[in-house]
């Protein structure tokens, strides 16, 4: 019996924590333009400790979406934490973090890849910000002001010049993403800000993609306490980097000055 692992060119990663009505349409839409595309692909949802229906929902979904699988983490640690793990159970050799509420439409990849597939960056990432962004919906003012607020608070100091690292459609080369995952500490909201100061630390280089998005008002952020809890992760991503934490992986990774 052949326990060899199969070929596949290009992995979905997307995060799950009770999901189980905005999670079924977004798997339909990207199964079905994976579907129509030449690539070996699959889609791996991780379900983050969920406590309604979500694993059901994706095991049933699994009967007619052959390149779908679940992986479980219990109990729910966080979106940084279900990222993490399912970066490293991937097969692909390029891997996509997406969302669950679709609010990055699937005919978008082709954008968000292209930069890696041309051998120009090693990781991509989606950008409200970038030029050629698009969006159906003018965002409401409290999501405007958080991703602002933290994009110059907070991000600047971590990783300058990157106008978007919240946008949560994101690319990776098989090898940034073990080199960098395997390093991850950081379970929360925060995890996008460590994964791209450890890129740069290693010299990974990152193209930022002006995208197309869809504005979902179901967003669970709070301005006021997701902002708080961006903050402190922040400052213990500072901290790793200064007391040299993460100098073990792929590439040992400098402390910062």
């Amino acid at each position: 019996m052949s326990t060899s692992v199969p070929c596949v060119d290009l992995s979905i990663v997307v995060p799950a924590y009770n999901e189980e009505h905005r999670l079924p349409p977004t798997l339909a839409r990207l199964s079905a333009y994976l579907a129509s595309q030449p690539l070996r692909w699959e889609i791996v949802v991780v379900d983050d400790g969920s406590r309604d229906a979500t694993c059901a929902v994706v095991e049933s979904a699994m009967a007619t979406i052959p390149n779908l699988r679940l992986v479980r983490q219990t109990p729910n640690r966080g979106k940084g934490a279900a990222v993490r793990l399912g970066m490293l159970s991937a097969r692909g050799q390029i891997r996509v973090m997406s969302d669950a509420d679709g609010s990055m439409s699937p005919d978008q990849l082709p954008r968000l890849l292209a930069p890696l597939i041309a051998c120009t960056a090693e990781i991509a990432i989606g950008s409200r910000y970038a030029e050629g962004a698009k969006t159906d919906v003018k965002q409401p003012l409290y999501r405007v002001l958080w991703s602002r607020l933290a994009n110059r608070v907070i991000q600047r100091s971590l990783v300058p010049g990157v106008r978007d690292t919240q946008c949560g459609f994101k690319a990776f080369t098989a090898e940034a993403a073990r080199a960098l995952f395997e390093l991850g500490r950081i379970d929360g909201w925060a995890f996008d800000l460590e994964i791209l100061a450890l890129a740069r630390r290693a010299g990974y280089s990152i193209a930022e993609v002006g995208v197309e998005w869809t504005d979902d008002r179901r967003s669970r952020v709070n301005p006021l306490k997701d902002m708080w809890k961006v903050v402190r992760e922040a400052m213990t991503i500072r901290k790793n980097l200064r007391r040299g934490v993460y100098r073990r992986g792929t590439r040992v990774l400098p402390a910062a000055a």
